[in-house]
């Protein structure tokens, strides 16, 4: 497209979409915006997924056989890059969209399938064994049984809000977004509402950071707009750090100028002249998708000065910072973006008084942000109408773990955790679900007798839960839960910034109590089992002075997966500690191999690889294992042919 074409276009939207109500377009506008959508097509159209987890699944290969397959046949199809629809484990996937007939999408496709997925649909025959569903559309014929995506149970279920344009518009195109409604809100912002109107309409909504404090959004904006200053700063924090955690990616990915129109109103309501986004380095793609949608938010005039005639003057700017976890702290992100090490500082003074560079800061989460456009579109008594009483809207949650289906949710706030579960499919054939962990490293479990609870900031405190960032791990008898909150402990202690003494000091003596109770003991005394069971005792107050006297969050809520494991599992604790045994043979140090006789042959694979000749016997007859010389590396187990290596 060259720049006549694209100055047309953006004159298009300009004069007549961003300024209308959708309900009074003329037919030739709605028409032209069919076209858009890509709901009015002369040719066949292939949509592809590629975003950071597609990517990892072989999206790339899957783009790389449609481009050949299109050259080779020289066929005059049109190839989109598309987000993600939330089921992660189902990518990569494709959507085909043929002229008359409904946009179909597939599943778990790889290069080799291309071809006859391709041959198939071009001739109107599917391989329905990889069909996921089809899109619903009143002037489209629909395929033959298949389901509609809208009536399959991982959408039924959702509320999908924020997500509605997730796997649908090309993330790399501001007219994909514009066509669907984008930026009208901004422009009904900022030519009709003053900024303490937009403070007030999102004050009453209801919306509270998605952070996991919960902290009433509207509040801290007009803190912000009421305090005296020549400047002020906003800033969306997309630092996703809890490890399991990818809501803020795949929105990110999936649809950037979302959090850029968000982001513009909510610099409009705190009249602050220059917002950032703070994300990792790491993230190339989703870095790449928000530098390409402010290039293109810059090109139609919604970024930098007189935006939309209104007066106002805005800038955005990426911040790529180091990947340090305590900079999700807002204080520490601040200094990091100064240009200071990452550190937390004292409050108060709070940032909405004294934050960037000393003057007045707003810090926002994506999915906060990805609020703020419907909100202003569609007016405060809608978005209230949504939810409960004291938490409205919906929350996305990513789900990994265990979880038969790793995925991204979207559920009206009031919804019981135990459709979460649902959602993922629940555990693995064979395995018994045992608990759901929310919130990551600073989180907490929850046993299946809890699930009842409702998605509800302060239901949720009032059982001692927390909703968190939106991270979820589905854990089944497969995990040990010592072992997990080893892991959170090792990396709090990594992560820490090493400024106050509690969190600095206090990590890392609670990860070597953990790594002391998952381990052999070298002595079999019952000294050494009473220093263990000690040790567990000093743990739990540890956490507790941790929590008390910690600087900031990090600090604050490290201790909770400690806390809540020692009440919740306290037996796998003791079965640790007094019988040195990991049900669920995770603990390396605890496992004690054995060599079934009856299926041993002696073919000595086992006893060459040992590292600690543990592992004794004569050829071609069975082999034994030395306890005492184990190290339970399981290395034994994984050379056996003949599955004669077992452990306890």
């Amino acid at each position: 497209m060259d720049n006549q074409d694209n100055a047309n276009i953006i004159k298009f939207f300009l004069e007549n979409v961003l300024i209308n109500d959708p309900s009074g377009y003329p037919k030739l506008v709605e028409d032209r915006l069919e076209v858009f959508r890509r709901n009015r097509i002369s040719k066949p159209i292939i949509f592809i997924g590629i975003t950071s987890s597609s990517v990892c699944a072989g999206a790339l290969n899957v783009k790389t056989a449609i481009e050949e397959y299109i050259a080779e046949n020289q066929l005059e199809i049109e190839l989109v890059i598309i987000g993600s629809l939330g089921i992660c484990s189902d990518e990569p996937m494709i959507d085909i969209h043929i002229p008359g007939k409904n946009r179909i999408v597939f599943r778990k496709v790889t290069p080799n399938d291309i071809q006859p997925i391709l041959d198939g649909v071009l001739n109107k025959y599917l391989p329905l064994e990889m069909v996921l569903g089809q899109y619903r559309h009143k002037f489209h014929e629909p395929w033959q049984d298949v389901p509609y995506l809208d009536e399959l149970p991982f959408f039924k279920e959702q509320n999908r809000l924020i997500l509605a344009n997730c796997g649908v518009i090309d993330p790399n195109s501001i007219f994909d977004y514009m066509a669907r409604g984008g930026y009208r809100a901004l422009a009904k912002a900022i030519r009709n509402h003053t900024y303490e109107d937009i403070c007030s309409m999102v004050e009453q909504s209801g919306l509270r950071g998605r952070g996991g404090g919960g902290y009433p959004t509207g509040t801290k904006w007009r803190k912000a707009l009421q305090v005296s200053t020549d400047q002020r700063y906003m800033i969306c924090n997309a630092d996703e750090s809890d490890p399991g955690a990818f809501v803020y990616r795949l929105l990110m990915e999936s649809d950037p100028h979302r959090i850029i129109e968000g982001l513009i109103i909510g610099a409009y309501a705190i009249n602050a002249s220059k917002a950032f986004i703070y994300t990792r380095n790491s993230n190339r793609l989703t870095v790449e998708r928000l530098e390409r949608a402010i290039e293109q938010a810059y090109e139609v005039g919604l970024l930098g000065h007189n935006i939309l005639d209104s007066g106002f003057n805005i800038d955005i700017v990426i911040r790529k910072g180091p990947g340090a976890y305590v900079c999700g702290e807002e204080t520490a992100l601040i200094r990091s973006i100064e240009g200071k090490r990452g550190t937390p500082t004292d409050k108060p003074p709070y940032p909405t008084e004294q934050g960037l560079f000393g003057k007045p800061t707003v810090v926002n989460n994506v999915e906060t942000i990805a609020n703020i456009s419907s909100i202003v579109l569609n007016g405060v008594d809608w978005y209230s109408s949504i939810g409960t009483d004291n938490s409205k809207g919906t929350k996305i949650f990513s789900i990994s773990g265990k979880a038969l289906n790793t995925c991204v949710v979207e559920l009206t706030m009031g919804t019981p955790l135990s459709m979460i579960l649902e959602l993922c499919g629940g555990v693995g054939s064979g395995r018994k679900f045992k608990a759901m962990h929310l919130g990551g490293p600073s989180g907490f479990s929850v046993l299946p007798d809890e699930l009842d609870v409702p998605i509800d900031f302060d239901k949720l405190k009032a059982a001692g839960l927390a909703i968190g960032s939106g991270g979820i791990q589905i854990l089944d008898d497969s995990v040990c839960i010592i072992d997990m909150v080893k892991y959170f402990m090792y990396f709090i202690q990594k992560e820490s910034c090493g400024k106050c003494i509690p969190c600095r000091e206090g990590s890392r003596r609670m990860l070597e109590i953990l790594q002391n109770i998952s381990k052999r003991p070298q002595t079999e005394n019952g000294h050494n089992t009473l220093e263990r069971f000690k040790g567990v005792i000093h743990l739990e107050s540890l956490a507790e002075v941790m929590r008390d006297t910690s600087l900031c969050g990090l600090g604050q809520t490290a201790p909770n997966p400690v806390l809540r494991s020692l009440k919740l599992f306290r037996d796998e604790y003791e079965e640790h500690i007094f019988d040195r045994k990991c049900q669920a043979g995770v603990c390396r140090d605890l496992r004690t191999f054995y060599i079934d006789i009856e299926k041993c042959t002696g073919c000595t694979a086992c006893a060459k690889k040992c590292p600690t000749n543990a592992i004794i016997g004569t050829p071609r007859s069975p082999y034994f294992v030395v306890e005492d010389k184990c190290i339970g590396c399981g290395i034994c187990e994984e050379v056996c042919k003949f599955s004669a290596v077992y452990f306890k």
